[in-house]
């Protein structure tokens, strides 16, 4: 038990090690500079694209969560509930973003929608309607299965009954009694989809969108301690962005009475 104990501290102390010793290296050299915290200033206050920027991929991540919530939520449960056979196709569908390069996605949006019927790609308003059907599918293996996971976690088909001898329709189950009972597994999914449209760069390129990750590409071409500062105070609005998660899904292992339904 003591050798067990002290192997499980040594693997401890080598995962935090190996998480914080880049980030303290990366912090380190952030801080070189003649003047202290100058290229935290110069990023913050000094310049507007920063906070443009940031501010355009906050934008697009939380409709990119709201549209493959709206997709994804009725999808898994009515798999889960009615048609379980095909729930290895719907798997293997939205793994499809594993497979496919966000290049090639890009690329077929361009070629897809350049024209009639659907001429998107000539305005800002269309070029961004783009983005956030491209974030959605590149979304879907981890909404999915945060979706998926949280399902598996209640009995949808008791809740289900219930719900309907209560005179609740399809509408209200979902929105009253499923949403409410994988709270954190929704959370959970839309932590990781704000993390992959925040750092995405690829697809906002080129689309030519004002988004964060080109942003941070072009900061690391032109300066050097900028895109070391930018790394820390994103990783900061991470940090943040989970407490907000743990905070929202506090309590929700209670679960929620059908009765909410009526």
């Amino acid at each position: 038990m003591k050798l067990s104990r002290i192997f499980s501290w040594v693997i401890f102390i080598l995962g935090v090690l190996y998480f914080l010793l880049p980030l303290y290296a990366t912090l380190e050299f952030s801080l070189r500079t003649k003047v202290p915290f100058v290229a935290y200033t110069n990023v913050l206050f000094k310049d507007p694209q920063f906070a443009g920027s940031l501010i355009y991929s906050a934008i697009v991540g939380v409709i990119t969560i709201l549209v493959s919530l709206l997709i994804i939520v009725p999808t898994a449960y009515w798999v889960r509930l009615r048609l379980p056979r095909l729930r290895p196709v719907v798997e293997f569908v939205t793994l499809l973003p594993f497979v496919i390069p966000p290049v090639i996605l890009a690329f077929g949006l361009l070629r897809a929608y350049a024209g009639p019927p659907l001429p998107l790609t000539g305005t800002d308003f269309g070029l961004n309607i783009l983005v956030v059907a491209a974030y959605v599918v590149l979304s879907f293996p981890y909404m999915y299965r945060a979706v998926d996971s949280g399902l598996q976690a209640i009995n949808v088909r008791t809740l289900t009954e219930a719900a309907q001898s209560m005179g609740a329709g399809w509408t209200r189950i979902l929105i009253s009694v499923i949403f409410p009972n994988i709270r954190v597994a929704l959370l959970s999914g839309a932590f990781l989809t704000l993390a992959i449209v925040i750092g995405e760069y690829t697809i906002a390129s080129f689309l030519v969108r004002p988004a964060f990750g080109p942003y941070l590409a072009l900061l690391g071409r032109d300066k050097a301690f900028e895109p070391a500062a930018v790394t820390i105070i994103s990783f900061g609005l991470t940090w943040m962005a989970m407490g907000m998660i743990a905070l929202l899904g506090r309590g929700s292992r209670q679960r929620v009475q059908v009765a909410g339904a009526r």
